[in-house]
């Protein structure tokens, strides 16, 4: 998700805009950005040690519009609505918001570091396709939701608590830090043929002149049960 975050704000993790038109559907989203949208702060320093600084204007590219699961098997139980996420490998244990877009067609973002969010554009998680979950890595207050995301191991564990009450859990196959400039748009947005969840936010080194982060860290997992 190159994407940058629209506005002005100490929280990182980038919003993205959906294409409205056929002839920009070419466009790739390339990465998340540093901030969210309507928050206000400074940037915290990374795992670099960098000083805090303050964030810069952020911008956004477009998500890939169409398809996002591939076709269903012929027999489908329904899924009900994300309501909490769980990851007792690294501390998370966080109520799920629903990401929409905002007016200018950007990706929300969760308005606290401290809370996950669903991007209600993806399939809910434990559908056939790739649930996106997005939540910030850190703010000027301290650590975010996803700060320790980058420390995650194939094989551990997510769950993602339905409103029926009923877990979907996930075990993780890979974790990804792509720069932005390389963000893999087609493998974390297209479709897939079975039921996936992609957990995202920055990383890397933080960039004191711009404010933000110079890559995205991505988990790729798959639904177990």
């Amino acid at each position: 998700m190159r994407e940058q975050a629209p506005g002005r704000g100490g929280r990182h993790i980038s919003p993205v805009r959906v294409i409205r038109r056929p002839a920009a559907v070419a466009a790739l989203l390339i990465g998340l950005a540093a901030c969210g949208a309507g928050v206000t702060g400074l940037a915290v320093s990374s795992q670099t040690g960098r000083a805090a600084t303050p964030v810069g204007k952020p911008s956004f590219a477009p998500v890939p519009s169409g398809q996002w699961a591939a076709a269903p098997p012929a027999k489908v139980r329904a899924v009900s609505a994300p309501v909490q996420l769980l990851i007792p490998a690294i501390g998370v244990r966080s109520r799920l918001i629903r990401l929409g877009l905002t007016a200018s067609g950007a990706l929300q973002v969760p308005g606290s570091t401290d809370v996950a969010g669903w991007y209600t554009g993806s399939p809910r998680p434990g559908e056939p396709g790739g649930a996106v979950i997005a939540g910030h890595i850190d703010s000027i207050s301290g650590p975010g939701v996803f700060f320790r995301l980058r420390l995650m191991h194939p094989g551990e564990r997510v769950f993602v608590r339905q409103s029926s009450g009923r877990l979907a859990v996930f075990r993780v196959t890979r974790v990804r830090s792509y720069l932005k400039a390389r963000f893999p748009t087609s493998v974390v947005y297209g479709p897939a043929p079975d039921a996936q969840l992609r957990l995202i936010t920055c990383g890397g080194t933080f960039d004191a002149a711009t404010g933000h982060y110079l890559s995205n860290t991505i988990v790729y997992s798959t639904l177990v049960s």
